[in-house]
């Protein structure tokens, strides 16, 4: 029996395959406790409301605080699944996550930015660029998020849209910001925020990020802002000169949320290995849309009915997130192959009561 068994302070929680350890607290999360120490957990919201943090629980035992329905079914719990980011260990926990790597996580700091620039790209998101200190270096995987550090103690969450590479040029941060109409923060972005304010930021957050050992074609989704954190992958797999076939699903439902539409055309022209996809699912006759309509998660499957052989990174709503994921894992795709960042706001927390 291991020592931190016996005592009651703490547990110790092993990683298969990775065979990763460390120890959590009373109360402490499983989430929290491999953060803390460096092992890099799968999550997303911290919330208890995306599932990204869904882990299989092969011995031990653990208590859950409260969490969405959506994000851990009945059948799953019963399948030994646990949520990390809600979950503490009552004993010594085995868990399985073929997404946890031997790859060191960088390190999240807190710092102070200043806002560079304030661009609109259509009636309800805005593009931001964030200066860093010129001091303090801040590294990341493309496609993690950091978060805003508000007033009470509220936090924000926002992927980066450029890939780490572009800090160099002096570019800072860039974010894709939606407008939710009475949020406490994106009111302050359309509203009253003005270039060279001063904001908080903590990070970097989040497992998503390309997982460049696998040499499988990739398919990335996204459904509206969803596209920010697949932006960077696409900066970051030219950057390092990744040839691997890559499609991009992009989704909205009007013509005019595909709001860098023009960007990734210009990559187009760049990147021999990319295919773009655009879907819109309610276009208007005066919208003049000619291309693909209907769901976009759905138009990956009337391509490519067999998934077997490719990688899905899926960024977006919650629905998108996980209607795809149902279906890819019914067409083939391995379980360990779909990667995903659910763009979980309050608003959707809100409207969906269900907390178990």
């Amino acid at each position: 029996m291991s020592s931190a068994a016996t005592s009651p302070a703490t547990f110790q929680v092993t990683m298969v395959p990775s065979q990763r350890t460390f120890s959590v607290d009373p109360g402490e999360t499983l989430l929290a406790g491999g953060i803390r120490q460096g092992v890099n957990l799968p999550y997303g919201c911290k919330d208890g409301a995306c599932g990204s943090c869904k882990c299989k629980k092969l011995s031990g035992s653990v208590e859950h605080g409260s969490y969405q329905a959506k994000a851990l079914s009945e059948d799953e719990q019963a399948q030994g699944f646990v949520l990390t980011c809600c979950a503490t260990a009552t004993s010594d926990v085995v868990l399985e996550s073929r997404q946890v790597t031997a790859e060191g996580a960088f390190p999240i700091k807190k710092m102070p930015t200043r806002l560079k620039l304030m661009e609109k790209k259509s009636d309800d998101v805005m593009r931001l660029q964030l200066q860093l200190p010129a001091n303090e270096a801040f590294q990341y995987h493309a496609g993690q998020y950091i978060d805003f550090l508000l007033p009470g103690g509220l936090r924000r969450s926002y992927s980066m849209a450029n890939a780490p590479h572009t800090l160099a040029a002096g570019e800072g941060i860039e974010l894709h910001i939606r407008h939710m109409p009475g949020g406490k923060f994106t009111d302050q972005v359309f509203g009253t925020m003005k270039e060279r304010d001063i904001l908080r930021i903590e990070g970097p957050f989040g497992s998503f990020y390309l997982r460049e050992g696998s040499s499988k074609p990739i398919i990335l989704l996204a459904s509206g802002t969803g596209f920010a954190p697949l932006k960077a992958l696409i900066e970051y797999m030219q950057f390092a000169k990744i040839s691997r076939p890559v499609t991009l699903y992009w989704g909205g439902r009007r013509p005019a949320d595909l709001y860098m539409a023009d960007w990734v055309q210009a990559k187009l022209a760049e990147m021999p290995n990319l295919r773009y996809v655009p879907v819109v699912s309610d276009a208007l006759p005066e919208d003049g849309w000619t291309g693909r309509t209907g769901f976009v998660h759905q138009a990956v499957l009337q391509d490519t009915p067999d998934l077997s052989a490719y990688q899905v990174y899926a960024c977006g709503a919650p629905i998108v997130v996980a209607s795809a994921q149902r279906d890819y894992l019914q067409a083939g795709l391995p379980v360990d192959e779909f990667y995903a960042d659910s763009f979980t706001s309050e608003a959707d927390k809100a409207a969906d009561g269900a907390a178990v």
